[in-house]
């Protein structure tokens, strides 16, 4: 490792941290607790079985319907950065070694923004839980729907809603969790309207960002204002878990909310 890499600077506190205890404590900040954004290849490894996820749905990929400027370039470079096609990755996985099916978004890619690709990623992950009878559990990270696709963007707040709804009448647990950002159409879909929302601490939570806001003449706010603790406080969420927790406590829910799913043999 090069000097240069073995410390980097919480993006919070701006103290300087050890890459080797950095990564130990979960790409948390050991000084203000400032939960870094993580990808989902990490965060899958981090909170599932070891070598239990089944990826899904790889083919899926993005065209450029409006014809929108620019957009397929910024499309390859996300690709090519990220080394994925989306920002959602999803599939198969177990927890502690209960099946569940999840959906994993990476703020990196194109801010998390939420296509027809990612909104047909969501309501399949949602589908397959009916299907194959298990838990449904999907990480959230958005910045809204993307613009680029206009209306076909927008559409799948109510597709993915209406996958929601399937679930909730075929009696299977849906479990979203809130990571930095969680905002706009995403919000305002599938992710408000789980059985259980879970935040992670400070992930910035809300529908319009601080400087759309401030355009609509919204200015005297409270210090915490869309964040994940304001939220809590407003009823908006159930609970905020820090991510060394996370993984025992979606364990506690799954064994809760889908126990009878397990009795059943209905997940395998």
């Amino acid at each position: 490792m090069k000097q240069s890499e073995a410390f980097l600077q919480c993006q919070s506190c701006k103290k300087i941290l050890f890459s080797i205890d950095f990564d130990q404590n979960l790409r948390v900040c050991t000084y203000c607790g400032h939960h870094h954004r993580i990808s989902a290849e990490t965060r899958i490894k981090w909170t599932f079985d070891e070598d239990s996820f089944e990826e899904l749905d790889t083919d899926l990929r993005s065209g450029n319907p409006l014809e929108f400027p620019d957009y397929i370039d910024k499309l390859r470079l996300a690709e090519e950065k990220t080394q994925k096609f989306d920002s959602m990755t999803v599939g198969r996985a177990k927890l502690a070694e209960m099946p569940v099916s999840i959906a994993v978004a990476d703020f990196s890619f194109m801010g998390g923004s939420m296509g027809s690709v990612n909104g047909e990623k969501v309501t399949r992950a949602l589908e397959r839980g009916v299907k194959e009878k298990c838990p449904v559990i999907i990480f959230c990270a958005s910045g809204g729907a993307r613009m680029q696709e206009g209306l076909l963007s927008l559409m799948q707040m109510a597709k993915t809603t209406a996958a929601v709804q399937q679930c909730r009448e075929a009696g299977i647990p849906y479990i979203a969790v809130f990571t930095d950002p969680t905002m706009a159409g995403v919000l305002a879909s599938y992710a408000s309207v789980a059985d259980v929302i879970i935040a992670e601490p400070k992930a910035l939570v809300g529908f319009a960002g601080a400087r759309v806001s401030k355009q609509a003449g919204v200015s005297k706010v409270p210090d915490d204002f869309q964040t994940a603790e304001f939220c809590l406080k407003h009823g908006m969420i159930d609970t905020i878990v820090p991510r060394k927790e996370m993984r025992s406590v979606l364990i506690s829910l799954v064994k809760t909310l889908g126990g009878h799913l397990f009795v059943e043999g209905g997940a395998k």
